[in-house]
């Protein structure tokens, strides 16, 4: 696919983006590249290639699941205006 400065004054214009003709120029070297470049990597042939989530395969460290806090909801519902059955009761917004 080939762009013209044309084409990158109205991407910028579209993006709400100030672009000057120097700026346009530059940029749609910048563009042409990515553009090829992506041309490139659609002609390769991948067919029979896993899709990978990474690069590299690695597993993520985790943590040992641990309680690290005591459960507090007595006190927290012994402080609230309106409890009942153990829920938390609020006024009707909606009607």
């Amino acid at each position: 696919m080939s762009l013209t400065t044309d084409d990158v004054k109205r991407i910028a214009h579209l993006a709400r983006i100030e672009i000057g003709d120097d700026e346009a120029q530059s940029t749609l070297k910048q563009l042409s590249g990515i553009l090829g470049l992506i041309e490139e990597m659609q002609a390769v042939d991948t067919a029979g290639i896993e899709p990978m989530s990474h690069s590299q395969d690695l597993t993520q460290r985790l943590r040992d699941d641990v309680v690290t806090s005591t459960n507090q909801r007595e006190l927290f519902q012994s402080i609230a205006p309106a409890v009942e059955n153990g829920l938390y009761l609020v006024p009707k917004v909606i009607e």
